[in-house]
């Protein structure tokens, strides 16, 4: 039924074989290309390191000190990685685990950078340290789900328990008094000195909930009840799903004023519907809804209404009398982007921690496009699409319908989050506040981003495995024995 092949595999293998993929399921076997993961690893590892020398060598002239211990460090890390993949999951995907790996790295050296920028040296505490002990932990926590999830379709079973979880979690904020450095957003969840984005790890819950509902749901979702304007109307009592999808965003954006992960979920949730049931319809409801909602909640809740003048007017807070909800950090990223033009001032030359606090957080996209320019930017991106293209890819080879939907939401969600933060950054549209996958300052996002690329290896690996040779029939051996 849907162009991901929800209704019938065996074509898409057929397909396949035809065009030569190494991916193609065979009796025979395919290449489970680990030794391939293993090269690319080493330049993921590498590159990060020649990164931190770089930093290093242009603020203090000379080698950092422990250039040695985080090279072997991630190192390590890496290798102990691509030994449980080799050993769990020896037919996956040979890419995403390099990709995550190289994009981690580079955002622990941009965080020591900022580190390492005068005025936030007394501005906030050194946050390489707690964000190279967060990436341990998220790597910790990708080998338990590569070592304890045997079979992605367990988690099928979990379908309407992930949704009482995912709402649990999008719903616990609120409940949490918020603090000064939350800025408005409710979206952690204090707990002592354990600051948590529970947000996170909804996205990946929630694409658990709607793959394991609209497999079962989307014969009843794909059918139409007429004809309109070159789109079929879906009937009335099929637009249920979506307006309590739609509800829930508003309503996280009107306790939480959280516009960032609004967009994410609602817009999560319209792209697998799309896929599970190839109605254009639906994408232009999600996108009338999604509208509609955002110009009502921005009428009558301040924070969000603050976030939008800000996005209109970014250079209002450089004028004499600026008003109150005036911020610079959108025109200092502008500046940042603009000084560092087509090549970048390089690693450690640029000035983009003018910015302040944020530039760790969602504006640290503006301090790599002041110091590694436009070309850099570029490849940064490259990296995420090729993450997003390799996670579409397995779901294209996925036999099952459930996979083949989890693989979707599970890389459409990284792709949303890295257009809805890179836009904010660069003004494309209002500021979120939203963590950038891997590159972030961010315990809950970098644990999050490991866990949810271990189950796309895992659904890579079922789809990839070959496929068992048929057993033989005792019929045929008895005739081949009467012909002897």
């Amino acid at each position: 039924m849907s162009s991901f092949g929800l209704s019938n595999s065996n074509s898409g293998n057929a397909r396949d074989n035809a065009s030569g993929n190494t991916t193609t399921i065979t009796p025979q076997g395919a290449p489970n290309r680990r030794n391939t993961e293993l090269l690319l690893l080493l330049f993921a590892v590498l590159i990060p390191i020649f990164a931190y020398a770089n930093v290093g060598l242009a603020m203090d002239g000379s080698l950092p000190g422990g250039m040695v211990a985080y090279g072997c460090g991630m190192g390590g890390l890496a290798m102990v990685a691509h030994l449980v993949v080799r050993k769990f999951a020896p037919y996956a995907d040979p890419l995403m685990l390099p990709i995550a790996t190289l994009l981690n790295g580079l955002g622990l050296v941009m965080i020591w950078r900022l580190d390492k920028a005068g005025d936030l040296i007394t501005k906030n505490f050194s946050a390489a340290p707690n964000q190279l002990m967060w990436s341990a932990l998220g790597v910790a926590f990708f080998l338990v789900v590569m070592v304890f999830l045997k079979d992605h379709r367990i988690l099928q079973r979990y379908t309407y328990i992930s949704m009482v979880v995912s709402l649990v979690l999008l719903a616990a904020p609120a409940f949490f008094p918020a603090r000064k450095e939350d800025f408005g957003a409710k979206i952690w969840i204090h707990l002592g000195p354990l600051n948590m984005q529970p947000g996170e790890f909804a996205k990946i819950i929630l694409s658990v909930f709607f793959a394991g509902y609209l497999m079962v749901k989307r014969d009843a979702l794909a059918l139409a009840s007429r004809r309109f304007m070159g789109l079929y109307l879906p009937r009335g009592r099929d637009l249920g799903p979506i307006i309590a999808v739609w509800v829930v965003s508003i309503l996280i954006l009107v306790f939480e004023t959280d516009l960032g992960s609004s967009l994410l979920y609602f817009g999560l949730f319209v792209v697998m519907l799309y896929v599970a049931t190839e109605r254009t319809s639906w994408i232009v409801f999600g996108l009338l809804m999604s509208a509609v909602g955002a110009v009502a909640v921005a009428s009558v809740e301040p924070h969000v209404k603050i976030r939008i003048e800000a996005w209109q007017h970014p250079m209002i807070a450089f004028q004499d009398n600026h008003p109150d909800w005036a911020t610079d950090q959108i025109a200092q990223s502008l500046f940042s982007f603009g000084s560092g033009g087509v090549l970048g001032s390089g690693l450690g030359q640029g000035r983009s921690w003018l910015i302040g606090f944020a530039a760790k957080s969602d504006f640290i996209i503006g301090s790599f496009g002041e110091e590694l320019g436009l070309a850099g930017m570029m490849a940064v991106f490259l990296l995420y699409g090729l993450l997003v293209q390799r996670g579409l890819r397995t779901a294209l080879a996925a036999r099952d319908p459930f996979g083949k939907l989890l693989a979707v939401g599970l890389s459409s969600a990284v792709a949303l989050q890295v257009f809805v933060v890179a836009g904010g950054v660069t003004g494309l549209i209002p500021l979120t506040g939203m963590t950038m996958p891997f590159l972030a300052q961010g315990g809950s996002s970098v644990v999050a981003n490991w866990a949810l690329v271990a189950i796309l290896l895992k659904i890579s690996d079922t789809a990839r495995r070959p496929a068992p040779a048929p057993a033989p029939s005792p019929d045929a051996e008895a005739t081949q024995i009467v012909r002897a």
